[in-house]
């Protein structure tokens, strides 16, 4: 069943308790998109907070979400919140996502194209992580007018 609201930090907490990090992320971008578009500083209000006996893959998870509600304020011009100026949301280690991320040519490209708010974080996703099907039509006509 769907809540009425589903935060960041509704959607790390999720991750804590096992839910996998990409289907709860994406619960969250539904409501940010479409179920609570008109209330998204309300999805972003309530910092992450971490545990004193944090696993490095929650560390990442936990960064990954900061730097998503840092580059989705940029995208959509929300004021950020201050929470994701905490240092402890950064990773010693850089971390490559999605497939291929071992793979030494996907590295070079993730670390051309990742966006700024990850890269200073040491994460290194796809710029298109976040692209909703209507981003993607558009650049789909775009290459097609070339």
């Amino acid at each position: 069943m769907w809540t009425e609201l589903q935060s960041i930090h509704d959607t790390y907490e999720q991750i804590v308790q096992g839910e996998r990090p990409w289907t709860a992320l994406g619960d969250f971008l539904n409501y940010w998109y479409c179920y609570a578009a008109d209330r998204r500083e309300e999805l972003i209000r309530e910092s992450l907070g971490l545990p004193d006996n944090i696993t490095p893959e929650l560390r990442r998870w936990a960064t990954f979400c900061t730097a998503s509600v840092e580059y989705l304020c940029e995208r959509d011009q929300i004021p950020c919140p201050d929470w994701v100026n905490n240092p402890s949301y950064s990773l010693a280690e850089a971390w490559f996502t999605g497939l291929g991320a071992n793979k030494s040519h996907v590295q070079a490209r993730l670390l051309e194209e990742t966006p700024a708010v990850f890269r200073k974080r040491n994460i290194f996703c796809s710029p298109h992580a976040f692209s909703t099907k209507y981003d993607i039509a558009v650049d789909v006509r775009q290459r097609q007018a070339v």
